[in-house]
């Protein structure tokens, strides 16, 4: 069903039709970081953003195609990293934290 729903949002939202959200400056966030592997196109990517926006507790979202990275500012108390990667995964990704050395 959320896969279905993506590539409907894919489609509706075209490559470079989403503007850019401003990052939020209130409240405690915290941001999570990583590699997804999936991607096979811009739009997948522009999808990847549209979908997690509309997340509840998502504050801010930028996937970048050909890296094939997505950071995400969120609350913690409204939705948690690993809830993040489950819905990814749900969207038929897989989300590789990125570890900081």
């Amino acid at each position: 069903m959320e896969r279905r729903r993506f590539v409907q949002m894919m489609t509706l939202a075209g490559v470079g039709t989403v503007a850019a959200a401003e990052l939020a400056h209130a409240g405690a966030t915290q941001i999570f970081s990583c590699h997804v592997k999936g991607f096979s196109c811009p739009t997948c990517a522009v999808g990847l953003e549209t979908m997690l926006r509309e997340k509840k507790g998502v504050k801010w979202v930028k996937a970048t195609y050909p890296e094939a990275n997505v950071t995400i500012q969120y609350d913690p108390s409204s939705v948690s990293e690993n809830q993040l990667r489950e819905f990814i995964s749900d969207l038929g990704f897989t989300a590789e934290p990125v570890q900081h050395s």
